[in-house]
This record gives structure tokens, C-alpha cells and sequence, in this order.
């Protein structure tokens, strides 16, 4: 029998207070973002836009927290995935592949977020990969070829697959 200071995975999945990621066969269970996590992500999705002179026919499509399952069995939420074309509407986990993703370190979880997640998100064949820190406004744009560039917040990135986004400086107090 449980006791009260026990953790009872099942009650928190099935009151969906975690989410549960599996990365190269490494399960991670992770506590449901904050508010400044969420308003993070609302803000950088209202600036993604395409950018006509990159010469890409890119939708830039962008889902928030949605389901994929990689080739490798993987299966991950990132917190902004962009898709060159509108993926498919489905209740399944989408095996539709990103052309990048951005991820917001969450406290507690920086080694996924740092370290295992932009290593993954490459090797699955994304052009690029951005990690936004809210804490320290670092964001650093992982891209395809082994590119990797240390920034501020608040910046404009441009993506490989031919869109453009913005990553605000997010005070805690907003």
C-alpha cells in the first residue's frame, strides 16, 4: 500500500499531471509546465512567419505539444514543432517529421532539455533545434551540420527549413 508521500504514477497520469517523453529508449517523465513556460511558447509562435527570400516553399505549420513518434521509436512533445507543410489532423501521435523544434528548459529538466534533446532532434534529420533558457535568456540554435550559436533573448532566428521566429526576453514579473 502507498503512503501519502508516495508518488502514485498512475493517479498522475491519469489526472494528466506529467507527460512522459522516450528518447533513444530513455524514458523521462516531466511535471506539467508553469505559466511563464506556456506564455513563452504562445509568444514565440505568434512571431513564426515564413521568409519569402529564402527561396523555401515553407509553410512554417507550427504545433504546440504535440505527439511524435520518430523512426527510432522515439516519442516526444516539443513545446514548438515546425512543419513545412500542414501535418496531418489526427488523435494519433504524429510520425510526420518536424523541419525544427524549440524547446524551453523547465527547472529540474535541464539535462533533457540541454543536453539529450538537441543530440536526438539532429540525429532524427531536423535542420535546426533551439533551446530557449527563460532563466538566463540564452537561446542556442542547434542547426544541421554541427552549427551551434550561443544568443540572447530577445532575437530573431532565421530556421533552414525558411522560416523566421522571434524569442522574447521574458521578464517573470510580465
Amino acid at each position: 500500500m502507498a503512503t501519502q508521500d508516495a508518488i502514485d504514477v498512475d493517479a498522475l497520469l491519469r489526472d494528466a499531471a506529467v507527460r512522459l517523453e522516450i528518447t533513444s529508449g530513455v524514458p523521462t517523465w516531466e511535471a506539467f509546465p508553469g505559466s511563464l513556460h506556456q506564455e513563452l511558447i504562445d509568444l514565440i509562435r505568434v512571431s513564426i512567419e515564413p521568409m519569402p527570400e529564402s527561396g523555401t516553399d515553407c509553410a512554417c505549420a507550427h504545433l504546440s505539444d504535440v505527439s511524435i513518434r520518430f523512426p527510432d521509436g522515439s516519442f516526444k512533445r516539443p513545446d514548438v514543432a515546425l512543419f513545412c507543410s500542414r501535418p496531418p489532423r489526427q488523435y494519433e501521435a504524429l510520425t510526420v517529421l518536424p523541419c525544427a523544434v524549440i524547446e524551453i528548459v523547465s527547472p529540474g529538466y535541464e539535462y533533457k532539455d540541454l543536453s539529450l534533446n538537441p543530440t536526438f532532434y539532429l540525429s532524427q534529420g531536423l535542420l535546426d533545434v533551439v533551446i530557449v533558457d527563460p532563466r538566463t535568456d540564452e537561446v542556442t540554435h542547434f542547426s544541421s551540420g554541427g552549427r551551434v550559436v550561443k544568443l540572447s533573448a530577445p532575437v530573431t532566428l532565421e530556421l533552414g527549413c525558411g522560416c523566421r521566429c522571434t524569442v522574447p526576453k521574458l521578464d517573470e514579473e510580465v
